[in-house]
This record gives structure tokens, C-alpha cells and sequence, in this order.
């Protein structure tokens, strides 16, 4: 993972700062609080579902933090007689060279190829699959793309990631479709031996009591639909920044160079109070003994539902938000 350098002197600055009673960090938070953090769905109207997220930044001029834009796009795909039942999810996380100027161009695609492998094996698990991407069973699926774009890196790229991930799936809207059947037109001979007439004039599709489908049609706009299944599950990631003895929360760049490993660790939510250990990896070269992993992971469960909780009443108002706006709209209209 990609961080700033720092000298060995602001290094133990920083930790000496950490490890102080009470600690101090340079913007004055305390080890478990986060920078303030500015969420927006829907904010690309050709798409599924989008969200843009920023940690940090500053309210007066929008510059600095980490900034995140995710869009969600849905798009039919054949189902392949080996390949599984109930569409795929595929993720992309691309970086702005702007975002990493330090890093060459090869460096820059291993960092995406890092975050794209965390985000994809965590978020394309069975059992975070929702299941109304199958349009017709064994034969069409959706396939959800989720295209992350980095355009800034203050720290804490990773939570941003998951939170920018959460926000375009719950935003996400799955068109409904309707099955088709084709039926061929009944015809009657004639009893002189003329040539056949139809008796119905009608389209061979039907839509009526499909019993073998055979193709699918939307009968809704394309920025309408039902809501993503399971879009509470999604997960939420935290990391741990290790320092000696502690831990600290949300890590500038500064921060995180002078850590030696950090622990991500994401959950998973069936319901708001059961989380569920989605995914879990070590950053850096530090080890850990078993039980003080053990108590890591019982810290990171409390800080993430505490994000959970955070984060669901952001999208619960910008929902609200949109809502309102689209009835104002059609106030006007009328």
C-alpha cells in the first residue's frame, strides 16, 4: 500500500504523540475519532446507482481528504452452462494519477490491482449475494459492475472504499423485468385446400401465464426499479493502526507511515445487532500474538457498529433528501 514518506524524526514525533497521556495528533482528535465525512447518492443519473464520499475535506473550500466517486451499472448477460445461476458482481477500483503523483505508472496499477482484490473477493462473496439479479433462471442474469474512482488520497483509502461501496449498492435500483413467452399463431385450412389463414392476428409473445420463458421485457423507465435485495448487508471495513501498545482510528497519510502494520478488518450486517467477520487482513510486517488479535477483532466489532450506524442514518436522509426533491419537481410539473 501506497503511503508518504517521512522522515525518522517526525516518525517518532507522531508516535510519541499517540503514545502520550492523553494522546495527541496534529488536527486534534482522539485516537477513535473520525474526520468528518461528506456522503452524496445519486449524483450520476445514468447509472444504477452512484455515490460520492469524502473524508476530510475541507467544508470551507472542498479541497483536501480522501474523496471516493462509486457507480453501480447493470447490464444483461447469457448464462453458460457451467457458469452459476443468479447473476455475477464484478469490482474495479481505478486510481487518478493526480491522487498518487509520487507513485510510476507500474506502481499505480499494483495499487489498483490491491484495492480491486479486496474490494472484489469481499464483496462478491455468496453470501452477501442479493438475489434478484436472475431475470430469467439458467438462461439471462444481471451482471453488477462496480466502478470505484479514487481522486484523492489523505488516508484511510480503504474504509473510504467500503463506505463509497455501501453507499452505490444502497443506492442501487434493479429494473423489473417481465418474462415473454413466444407462442406460434394457431392456423385453419381452408376445407377447399386453400392456403392457410390465421386465426389470431395478435404477436406470437405473450406475457400471460409464462411457462417457459424465452426472452424478458422492462416494462418500467430506465430510472425506475426495485431496490438492491439485502442492501442492509453490505458490509462495513475498519482499520486498526498498530502503534506498540494501541490502536488509533481513520489514519492521515502522515499517521499511517509511521505505523508499522495496520489490521482491516470488515463485517457484514444479517441485522443491525449481529455483524458478522466478512473479511479480515494484515497490513504490514508486524506480527500479532493470537490473543492479541483476538482482542483487536472485539475492538474493531465496536467501532464498526458504530460506522454502521453512522453511515446507515446518512443514507437514510439522503434518501430522504432525493425523495423530497423529486416531489418538489413534481410539484412544479403539475
Amino acid at each position: 500500500m501506497a503511503s508518504t514518506s517521512i522522515s525518522k524524526a517526525e516518525k517518532s514525533y507522531i508516535q510519541a504523540g499517540l503514545l502520550a497521556n492523553p494522546p495527541r495528533r496534529a488536527d486534534g482528535r482522539s485516537l477513535h475519532d473520525f474526520r468528518v465525512i461528506s456522503l452524496e447518492t445519486g449524483f450520476a443519473p445514468l447509472s444504477n446507482g452512484s455515490a460520492h464520499l469524502s473524508i476530510g475535506r475541507n467544508p470551507h473550500n472542498g479541497s483536501g481528504g480522501t474523496d471516493i466517486m462509486a457507480s453501480v451499472k447493470l447490464e444483461v448477460e447469457s448464462i453458460e452452462e457451467d457458469a452459476s445461476d443468479g447473476g455475477r458482481i464484478v469490482c474495479n477500483v481505478s486510481c487518478s494519477p493526480s491522487a498518487y503523483p509520487h507513485l510510476t505508472s507500474g506502481a499505480l496499477d499494483d495499487l489498483q490491482y490491491d484495492l480491486t482484490t479486496v474490494l472484489h473477493q469481499t464483496l462478491s462473496h455468496p453470501s452477501l449475494h442479493p438475489k434478484n439479479l436472475s431475470i430469467i433462471p439458467r438462461k439471462k442474469s444481471w451482471l453488477l459492475n462496480l466502478d470505484l474512482l479514487v481522486t484523492a488520497d489523505a488516508g484511510n483509502i480503504y474504509d473510504a472504499l467500503f463506505m463509497a461501496a455501501r453507499a452505490a449498492l444502497w443506492d442501487t435500483k434493479v429494473p423489473r423485468t417481465r418474462s415473454v413467452e413466444y407462442k406460434s399463431p394457431k392456423s385453419l385450412s381452408s376445407a377447399s385446400g386453400d392456403m392457410d389463414v390465421d386465426q389470431d392476428t395478435t404477436s406470437g409473445f405473450d406475457t400471460r401465464k409464462v411457462a417457459h420463458a424465452t426472452d424478458f421485457e422492462l416494462p418500467d423507465y430506465w430510472d425506475e426499479g426495485e431496490i438492491l435485495e439485502g442492501r442492509e448487508r453490505w458490509p462495513v471495513a475498519i482499520t486498526l493502526n498498530l502503534v506498540k501498545t494501541i490502536h488509533f482510528l481513520d489514519a492521515t497519510l502522515q499517521e499511517e507511515a509511521s505505523c508499522a502494520s495496520r489490521l482491516l478488518v470488515v463485517h457484514s450486517y444479517e441485522s443491525p445487532t449481529s455483524p458478522t467477520v466478512q473479511s479480515m487482513r494484515m497490513l504490514g510486517s508486524e506480527e500479532l500474538s493470537i490473543l492479541h488479535l483476538k482482542n483487536l477483532i472485539k475492538e474493531a466489532e465496536s467501532h464498526t457498529n458504530t460506522m454502521f450506524s453512522s453511515l446507515t442514518a446518512k443514507l437514510e436522509d439522503e434518501d430522504f433528501r432525493r425523495n423530497q426533491k423529486a416531489r418538489e419537481r413534481f410539484g412544479k410539473r403539475r
